[in-house]
């Protein structure tokens, strides 16, 4: 495996293991599915599967990542059509990137119904895991404190990295 030298090396997994794990799998893509048709965007068969490469893992994923466990499956891409993907299931809203390590991860928001307002993303340095918390009010410290000082953000998210909960229990 591909690992980039600025991520922790999160577990990959590589098939759903558990009845839950392929249940969360199966309501990620259909959730997948409903972004695209609702937004009028194609889910092919390679959205999918870079999707599915994505969704299966229990962190973060590089592009070179995602390319390498497809060949590994039988299918050989040019890195160029696994990016185009990527694009496309970000405009779709059904993927995030992690800035601070050029990775991406499912979002889970569906999994959260009633939550409101924008996600903050806890980033494990141990695992690799990422955990979306609803933070609204993040953003809205962040909005003010700016517009007080007459600057004009662009924030579209907040990463904070660190040890999460199973990982800070091992040690």
């Amino acid at each position: 495996m591909v690992k980039s030298a600025t991520t922790a090396s999160p577990d990959l997994g590589d098939e759903p293991q558990t009845e839950e794990e392929l249940a969360r799998l199966e309501a990620a893509l259909e959730h997948a599915r409903e972004q695209f048709t609702e937004q009028k965007l194609r889910f092919t068969e390679l959205r999918e599967q870079v999707f599915t490469e994505i969704a299966v893992t229990h962190g973060a994923i590089g592009a070179y990542d995602i390319i390498e466990r497809l060949s590994d499956k039988g299918t050989r891409l040019a890195p160029i059509s696994v990016y185009r993907s990527i694009d496309a299931l970000m405009e779709a809203g059904v993927i995030h990137r992690l800035e601070s390590k050029k990775t991406y991860f499912a979002c889970r928001r569906h999994e959260h119904a009633g939550r409101k307002g924008r996600p903050i993303f806890l980033s494990c340095e141990e695992c690799g895991s990422v955990q979306e918390v609803a933070a609204q009010s993040v953003f809205d410290t962040i909005m003010g404190l700016a517009q007080s000082t007459g600057f004009k953000p662009k924030v579209k998210f907040v990463e904070v990295s660190g040890i999460c909960r199973d990982c800070e229990k091992k040690s």
